[in-house]
């Protein structure tokens, strides 16, 4: 299990803030239990490791077999919690430089995750000649940009393998019964997945949104829910002993003591997108009625030499959470006759003993700054590791909205941009509203 280490909050919080939440975090975790507090209809990914759907799981690995045997490329289509999941946990568990690497496996890129021109042209350009699927994950089929990816792509696909072929490449994760997709994939024959009706966006990588393009890149996603599983039945004992606790307990009381940002930390550049993952997870369940922490990331030791500064002398207004992982394998410094660098007192130190004081060294300069520190040390990254941060930052969110009293399984404000975007564009239906920002602009 994650080892929680809170040791550099002292100096930072009252002692008993644990305790003064307790109340609090029961209320929080027997919501969450009983799908009866705030959003609790979107409350499903609670029990999802044990609960999930065996016979789709099945056919997920069924299609990701089907989709490595017969194309060399799958474009994900997906935004938000339809892409940031499965990017997420493809590049921590198979490099960033996955489709660079040597494999048998397809390339995975993702698209309908923006409205680039630039970025659309380059994708297909990169396609090229080659065969390739397409998974396009939406519940209703209309947000714009993934929709707009998927007309651009089904075209291709029907034009390069025939309407029938392209039914073949064509996978749906959709709502269940329901939206505009869920009706073409029906009319068409396209295979379909489902995403459901209990599990928002954000909390969905373990389902069928994420599992279907994890799976296509030959992970292992048994494993992934092994390590899921283990931690809800963890952290599902209630009592301040509970890592997921004592973890909500620290951001709500650093929040209430004046922080305004959370900064997750990790030592890997695999984790970049991990942490866009978390960022979504975070700021979209937490950023509600003017309240909640600022999700932001950092790659160490790389922005030590660029953040940094800010991070050590800036504005206090911060605290880090360091993700660490056990290295999975060694490699020892050389030593040079010369020393023309004067590094040979590292000589015969394996690299990981060197990040490791370099960790050490930077939370202790960064808490004597004035920025909080709180550390969590995970095994070597794997599958079952992997699953079992999903679902610790999950559940942690889950409760850290409650403690906030603001519903963490809505996003009412991310509605805004697209009533002004559909009347810009000249949706029919928002014809006076496009008047007023046009005279705005």
């Amino acid at each position: 299990m994650i080892k929680l280490d809170l040791s550099k909050l002292e100096g930072f919080l009252p002692q008993d803030y644990l305790e003064q939440r307790r109340e609090g975090l029961e209320r929080a975790a027997d919501m969450l239990a009983h799908h009866n507090g705030p959003g609790g209809d979107f409350t499903g990914w609670v029990t999802l490791p044990r609960d999930y759907d065996k016979g789709e799981f099945a056919r997920i690995k069924a299609a990701a077999e089907k989709i490595r045997r017969q194309s060399q490329v799958l474009v994900v289509i997906g935004i938000g919690g339809s892409y940031l999941g499965a990017r997420a946990v493809i590049e921590l568990l198979a490099s960033p430089n996955y489709n660079l690497k040597q494999k048998d496996t397809p390339d995975i890129y993702f698209a309908g995750n923006g409205l680039s021109t630039d970025a659309l042209l380059e994708l297909i350009a990169l396609i090229g000649e080659r065969d390739f699927s397409v998974n396009v994950i939406s519940k209703s089929g209309t947000t714009t940009e993934p929709a707009v990816a998927f007309r651009i792509f089904r075209e291709m696909l029907e034009r390069k393998y025939g309407r029938e072929g392209a039914r073949e490449r064509i996978y749906a994760t959709t709502d269940k019964a329901r939206g505009v997709l869920k009706g073409l994939a029906d009319e068409e024959g396209y295979e379909e997945f489902v995403v459901p009706d209990d599990v928002g966006g954000r909390y969905s990588v373990l389902t069928a949104v994420g599992l279907l393009p994890i799976a296509a890149a030959g992970l292992d996603i048994d494993g992934l829910m092994a390590g899921a599983q283990r931690a809800m039945e963890t952290l599902s004992a209630p009592g301040l002993d509970n890592p997921a606790w004592q973890y909500a307990a620290a951001r709500n009381a650093l929040y209430d003591g004046g922080k305004k940002v959370e900064l997750l930390a990790c030592y890997e550049p695999s984790f970049r997108f991990f942490s866009e993952w978390w960022k979504q997870l975070y700021g979209e369940s937490e950023g509600k009625e003017h309240k909640g922490l600022f999700p932001a990331s950092v790659e160490f030791t790389a922005d030590l030499h660029s953040m940094g500064q800010y991070i050590q002398q800036g504005e206090r207004l911060m605290f880090e959470t360091v993700v660490k992982f056990a290295p999975k394998g060694e490699f020892i410094i050389p030593n040079d006759p010369a020393n023309v660098d004067g590094l040979n007192f590292l000589a015969g130190k394996s690299l990981a003993f060197v990040a490791e004081q370099a960790m050490r060294g930077t939370i202790l300069a960064h808490v004597d700054g004035g920025v909080p520190n709180i550390l969590l040390e995970l095994p070597a990254i794997g599958e079952d590791t992997v699953g079992e941060l999903i679902y610790f930052f999950e559940y942690v969110c889950g409760l850290s909205g409650y403690l906030l009293q603001v519903n963490p399984f809505d996003q009412p404000g991310v509605e805004a941009y697209k009533k002004n975007m559909f009347a810009l564009l000249g949706k029919p239906g928002y014809e006076q509203l496009r008047e007023s920002l046009e005279q705005r602009l």
